[in-house]
């Protein structure tokens, strides 16, 4: 199986305040509006985070980025007002900070530590 492009997908119950709240996550509006409740931005060059109306999975979601960076990462985030976790230590393999969306759904930061 080769899969060639990966979209994650949020469940969120308001859904303008969820647009909201990822538009200053990821400081811009979304890449693509595919319909008037659901709306994705590109992350990485084949990868894709959406959003989307879903009462029923509202909240549910878990979401992990990899990113250069921790410490800039999480500054940028509060720069935007993004309440996000302190940064620990994750096993030997590096940094993790998380955050949540409005819903509850977790989005985790983390940095690979050389060698992890």
């Amino acid at each position: 199986m080769a899969i060639e492009v990966l979209f994650t997908g949020i469940a969120v119950s308001d859904f303008k305040a969820a647009r909201a709240w990822y538009e200053r996550f990821f400081g811009r509006p979304a890449d693509v509006v595919a319909h008037e409740e659901e709306v994705m931005w590109q992350v990485t060059d084949r990868g894709w985070l959406y959003i989307l109306r879903d009462l029923e999975r509202a909240g549910k979601s878990i979401v992990a980025m990899a990113v250069s960076n921790i410490e800039e990462a999480t500054s940028a985030l509060g720069a935007r007002q993004i309440p996000i976790g302190a940064i620990e230590r994750e096993g030997d393999a590096g940094w993790k900070a998380v955050v949540n969306d409005p819903d509850g759904n977790s989005i985790a930061m983390f940095e690979v530590s050389a060698g992890g």
